[in-house]
């Protein structure tokens, strides 16, 4: 009895080993993966899978699309805002620089012929012409006034003055006007004429 309840554990016991042993040799299982997954969803949900990526790729290309117009729009402004900066700074050093060239005319007046001949007053003629050669390479010219039609664009008038020029041509230059790459940067200040009519208002009352 007992060898027989020996052998049935043994046969037991074999069964067992054989068992473990079989499933060890059985190859593991491995996770799965987006494509098995992929592999294992209906058509419809695949489909909305792909569509649903689709259009997150569109969200994301449309957010750069922006985010790239946003940075080159400030990029531009930026250096439009720069150079208009530098372009207000030079107008501000050229119409310091008008206001010496200005003062050089203004003493210059008062030279006599004989004078003219001094080597001084020859040498100030000098720097008042480099001066001015100066001005126009940097493109900035005096605004020819005397004898022209008042024009508000480029003319500020200050007075109303007999003259020997018709009524409403500029008659006198208070004050030099200036453009710069032909764009204003100071009016020129004048006298307008008034067409003689002082004299004649005169000439009627003797």
């Amino acid at each position: 009895m007992s060898k027989q309840k020996n052998k049935d554990d043994l046969k037991t016991k074999h069964a067992r080993l054989e068992q473990q042993l079989a499933e060890e040799e059985q190859p593991e299982t491995a996770p799965p993966t987006a494509e098995t997954e992929a592999e294992e969803l209906p058509e419809a949900t695949l489909e909305e899978r792909i569509a649903a990526l689709q259009s997150e790729i569109m969200e994301w290309k449309d957010k750069y699309l922006r985010a790239m117009a946003e940075f080159d729009n400030y990029r531009r402004r930026t250096n439009e805002e720069k150079a208009d900066w530098i372009k207000r700074a030079s107008e501000h050093l050229a119409l310091n620089i008008c206001d010496v060239w200005d003062n050089f005319d203004r003493a210059l007046l008062h030279v006599s012929e004989e004078q003219k001949e001094d080597k001084f007053i020859k040498g100030i003629f000098l720097i008042e012409q480099q001066l001015k050669s100066a001005l126009e390479k940097e493109g900035v010219r005096r605004i020819e006034a005397v004898g022209k039609d008042f024009d508000p664009k480029f003319h500020e008038a200050l007075a109303n003055i007999p003259s020997e020029y018709e009524e409403g041509k500029v008659a006198a230059i208070i004050q030099n006007g200036y453009l710069m790459h032909d764009k204003l940067i100071r009016p020129v200040r004048v006298a307008v004429s008034d067409g003689g009519k002082s004299f004649n208002h005169e000439e009627h009352e003797e």
